[in-house]
């Protein structure tokens, strides 16, 4: 993919929508990797990002806003579907499918990016990961992504970690880095400003 596509893919490379203001509590490459349930990220890919947010709300309430998936197109602007595909409260092996658009480009038509995620490991209230492709036309990532829930004072800690890999992202990897950076940085914001106002 071009470099004017990818400039186009801050939803797409982030997996789940909005461009933020530029990142602002970026973990360094050198630190470890989250993990649930001694799992973590792809180790192998050259495209990740780690960041966190303080939520000033019960983790209980965090952890509602974050797992009920269906809702996600109700705090979550880029997010335009999102369905389980499995009943009950998210677990290991549930599913979801979610989409969000992508523009079009110099170097590719619009296209709405489709994304199943499969949850790998899951503890309640403490740590989830998913991972599953992200396609549309002309576009295919595969994600591994981390989310850990701790209990402050005051609130809660979220820490997030995402890596990408396939052809488009590999091909341009500082790029396709901000944009997942950007992505995660507003989910971090939404879901923070979706907790707090309940």
């Amino acid at each position: 993919m071009h470099r004017s596509a990818l400039l186009a893919l801050p939803l797409a490379a982030a997996l789940l929508g909005g461009v933020a203001a530029a990142p602002a509590e970026a973990a360094p490459a050198s630190s470890a990797s989250l993990t649930c349930q001694g799992a973590g990220v792809d180790p192998a890919a050259q495209v990740r990002y780690r960041t966190q947010t303080f939520i000033d709300a019960p983790l209980s309430t965090v952890w509602k806003v974050q797992t009920d998936i269906n809702h996600w197109p109700s705090w979550q602007q880029p997010v335009t579907s999102a369905k389980r595909l499995d009943p009950g409260p998210l677990h290991r092996h549930s599913q979801f499918r979610w989409t969000t658009p992508v523009p079009a480009t110099p170097a590719g038509p619009a296209t709405t990016l489709v994304i199943t995620s499969t949850v790998q490991q899951l503890r309640p209230y403490q740590c989830v990961r998913w991972t599953g492709p992200a396609d549309g036309e002309g576009l295919h990532i595969d994600g591994t992504h981390v989310w850990n829930f701790i209990p402050v004072a005051g609130g809660v800690l979220v820490r997030t970690e995402e890596t990408h890999t396939g052809p488009q992202v590999d091909a341009n990897v500082p790029l396709a880095t901000e944009f997942l950076g950007q992505g995660l940085e507003a989910w971090l914001k939404d879901l923070k400003a979706a907790a707090e106002a309940r």
